[in-house]
């Protein structure tokens, strides 16, 4: 029986990453939870590229960390509405690559799990957040130039004004992904009691 979205779920223990899924936690630049929970899914080709990535991270002697991936439509609707400043967040009637399971937010982790020096914080909505932005050191431009060589090396590209977002190449012929498709993986809902069973 096929499944009724393209959607993988990327865990530590299949994926060998970090997860830190920002808006599962209060921890984030709305300043209040986003997701009920947190699941981190992206569209099966960009799990391809992914997997290519975490090969090349961990050559580099890396690890990724992700902050978000597939981001359910109300949840852009919750981030677009709470946003200090919408110019870095897509508007929810035009749809974000992370509602199609193509983008994925992250960072690089050393041997010991911590994050490298990136010059601003994850979803710092300010011009320094920018690539190449001359406001960092030269040590987080380094950094940032090794994330998006791990990753443009693996099939994904970047954005501009966002360091730590990467996204499929033409991703505008993957279609919005409904949350309502996701039954118990959907982050937008709480696990009830019973196990979800895998068709």
């Amino acid at each position: 029986m096929p499944m009724p979205h393209p959607l993988v779920q990327i865990t530590p223990e299949t994926h060998q990453v970090q997860l830190h899924l920002a808006y599962a936690t209060p921890d984030n630049v709305a300043g209040q939870r986003i997701y009920d929970r947190a699941v981190c899914l992206l569209h099966r080709d960009a799990e391809a590229c992914l997997r290519r990535a975490v090969a090349l991270a961990a050559d580099a002697g890396y690890r990724l960390k992700i902050f978000d991936a597939f981001r359910p439509h109300e949840a852009q609707v919750r981030l677009w509405e709470t946003a200090p400043d919408q110019a870095y967040v897509a508007d929810p009637k035009i749809g974000s690559n992370h509602t199609r399971g193509t983008a994925v937010d992250l960072t690089l982790v050393d041997g010991q799990g911590a994050e490298l020096d990136m010059g601003t914080g994850f979803d710092d909505m300010t011009t320094a957040s920018h690539h190449f932005s001359d406001a960092v050191s030269p040590v987080a431009q380094a950094n940032r130039l090794l994330l998006m060589k791990v990753m443009e090396d693996a099939g994904f590209v970047h954005l501009p004004h966002e360091w730590w977002h990467y996204a499929l190449p033409a991703n505008d012929r993957y279609p919005l992904i409904d949350s309502a498709l996701l039954g118990e993986l959907s982050p937008m809902h709480l696990a009830t009691t019973e196990t979800a069973t895998e068709g």
